[in-house]
């Protein structure tokens, strides 16, 4: 029996769908990437906003259209946040499960197509057995670590506690032999992610130990990314680790002390500074009370901080516009904000209004108009400075993940015929979400997931053109 898997999320949604393979291919299942060959469709949905509820329904029913009689299995966020109401509202459904345990996807698969299971197929591997072996549908040379899950931060507008529930971290140990797993696999760059993992391990027990003897455990109540770093640094051998989605405010200092020291922690940092007016960031709960009054100048001392040891650091965040109560004012104040931070890379959205969250019955709601504009004027200015923050790797000898061979119509002007294209990244561009590095080369078998040195010779818009 085939199945075929179409992703919908962000990446830490992708490594729940990766599992779910394995489990899946564990169990005798065989992974199809030709829909017309599967007897099983999974939509790994997405529930976060409205959008992405809307592609992810929207994708259910295009299948149902396509293929009439083909089981089609719902998974992923959106199940889980609407478990009561999906099965009445999507007819065009046959099943549907949540994320909290990636091996029911076997029961739940095999019962929709009256599969019985295969005795000779093990079925009941365990999650910690899965990670490192798992199937990657991240881009050659580089995978996604989830070492967390779930969120403590109750932000108002956002709905992961609903759906993902609070922080569960991983054990280090764990985390640590699934990077082993993956380095063994050929794996180059490692992605930390959560979603927040400035506060990993902020729920685990720890053991102390007594005065007269013995141990017993307390509640965490601090990070333990630098102990988890600390460890990954004891792995032998040469691979990128990326650090993505630090909460600014969870921002554990240590792990400059571990960047300095290990190169191997390539200087890129994803911090979703969201706002920099006190009075919206305090009713977004970004911040603990009483905290809020120089937001602003903590988050660009922060950002001094980290340029100050790590020069070559690269500063990825995110902003919300038009968040209830959001004036004039304060959108002067973010855009103040971003010309100081000169950040490297910007996602900006408008807010969407989920129910369940404590924003969704916040008074003084901006109109999407406005909040659309401002976020059109938070990114018209942020080209200006993407654009200059990249020309300063122009003349640098980088490494390059090199991920695919590339063909164009960019060719005829800007090579001659015995140079070949290739798209990569340098450490400055996360995977999927930042520019790209367009290699030239006289090699014509360059290997796809593995690294080249090259030569930063151009930027072209936000990627940059180098040669080996």
């Amino acid at each position: 029996m085939k199945y075929f898997l179409d992703p919908f999320g962000c990446v830490k949604n992708q490594v729940d769908a990766e599992n779910m393979m394995a489990h899946l291919n564990g169990a005798g299942w065989e992974s199809t990437t030709d829909a017309d060959l599967s007897d099983l469709i999974i939509v790994n949905t997405c529930g976060f906003i409205e959008s992405a509820k809307k592609e992810s329904i929207n994708a259910v029913i295009e299948w149902r259209d396509h293929y009439p009689n083909k089981k089609i299995l719902v998974t992923g966020c959106l199940s889980q946040r609407y478990a009561k109401e999906l099965p009445e509202l999507l007819s065009e459904a046959d099943a549907f499960i949540g994320v909290e345990d990636p091996s029911k996807i076997v029961q739940a698969a095999n019962d929709v197509t009256a599969v019985s299971p295969n005795s000779t197929c093990n079925s009941q591997l365990s999650f910690s057995n899965l990670t490192g072996e798992r199937p990657l549908l991240s881009l050659p040379g580089s995978a996604y670590i989830k070492i967390s899950d779930g969120c403590d931060n109750c932000c108002s507008y956002c709905a992961i506690p609903l759906i993902r529930g609070s922080l569960v971290s991983r054990t280090i140990p764990d985390i640590v032999e699934e990077c082993r797993a993956l380095l063994k696999r050929g794996i180059f760059e490692l992605n930390i992610i959560g979603q927040d993992i400035g506060a990993y391990g902020a729920d685990l027990k720890e053991e102390i130990t007594q005065r007269h003897g013995g141990t017993e455990e307390k509640q965490g109540e601090r990070s333990k990314l630098p102990e988890l770093l600390n460890a990954i640094s004891e792995i032998d051998g040469d691979f990128w680790v990326r650090l993505l989605y630090i909460h600014p405010d969870h921002f554990p200092l240590e792990i400059l002390d571990i960047m300095v020291r290990d190169k191997r922690f390539i200087p890129y940092f994803d911090i979703p500074f969201q706002h920099a007016s006190a009075k919206i960031l305090t009713a977004m709960n970004r911040n603990k009370a009483g905290q809020c009054d120089n937001s602003a100048n903590k988050y660009l001392a922060l950002l001094e901080n980290i340029r100050f040891r790590l020069p070559d650091a690269v500063i990825r965040s995110t902003f919300l516009l038009g968040f209830p109560g959001e004036t004039e004012e304060d959108f002067a104040e973010l855009v103040d904000f971003q010309r100081k931070a000169k950040l490297d890379w910007l996602g900006c959205f408008a807010f969407s209004r989920e129910e369940g969250t404590a924003a969704y019955a916040m008074k003084e709601r901006i109109p999407a108009r406005t909040a659309n504009l401002r976020k059109l004027k938070i990114e018209e200015l942020q080209i200006q400075i993407t654009e200059k923050n990249m020309d300063r790797f122009t003349g640098q000898n980088l490494n390059v993940l090199i991920e695919e061979q590339f063909t164009s119509e960019f060719t005829e002007d800007d090579t001659d015929n015995n140079e070949n294209l290739w798209l990569g990244r340098l450490f400055c561009h996360a995977p999927e979400i930042d520019g790209t590095a367009v290699i030239i080369s006289s090699e014509k078998n360059l290997r796809i997931g593995t690294i080249i040195k090259c030569k930063v010779t151009a930027r072209r818009g936000f990627d940059l053109e180098v040669r080996v």
